[in-house]
């Protein structure tokens, strides 16, 4: 299976990933405005926040291993921040955020190298047993519901497609 890179990827992404022998194609035409530098994420009031990360310019028919990231702006930080706020108080995050806190402190050049080396610590961590849950955790999952594809939603919450796996990683929220 061939799948185009992708930063924070949705369920279904993730899915195709794990699912069988799959190559992250590098010699396509970079498309703007897809999951490719972008996520979605619902923060913790449940309101929807896209999560983009700033690459230079980009020329008509660039490669996606080509796609230089920009610094110009604190986008790490800015994400960092964002994960924390939307997701600390979740069963998983003090188990989860060290994994995935480095990813916000380095600075890589390329896009197609942030989201590689993110994507195999997603997988990896999809694939890890979690710890137990103490009790008052436990009660957080108990009184939730996750549709089909893992996605955790109440009336709250309604679901939202193609939102980050980090909603499923993190389970959910208070």
């Amino acid at each position: 299976m061939i799948l185009p890179t992708a930063y924070l990827p949705p369920k279904s992404y993730m899915d195709a990933l794990m699912s069988e022998p799959a190559t992250i194609e590098q010699m396509e035409s970079f498309e703007k405005q897809t999951f490719r530098n972008r996520a979605l994420i619902r923060d913790a009031k449940g309101e929807l926040v896209r999560l983009t990360v700033p690459v230079g310019k980009v020329e008509h028919k660039q490669l996606t291993r080509d796609i230089q990231i920009s610094y110009q702006t604190r986008w790490q930080h800015q994400h960092w921040i964002t994960l924390v706020s939307a997701y600390q108080h979740t069963p998983y995050f003090t188990y989860l955020a060290d994994y995935l806190r480095p990813f916000y402190e380095k600075e890589y050049k390329w896009l197609i190298d942030l989201n590689d080396e993110m994507n195999a610590t997603l997988v990896a961590l999809l694939k890890k047993e979690r710890p137990l849950l103490d009790e008052s955790q436990k009660s957080k999952v108990e009184r939730r519901t996750a549709d089909w594809s893992g996605q955790i939603w109440t009336d709250k919450h309604p679901w939202q497609t193609e939102l980050s796996i980090l909603d499923t990683l993190f389970d959910e929220r208070d």
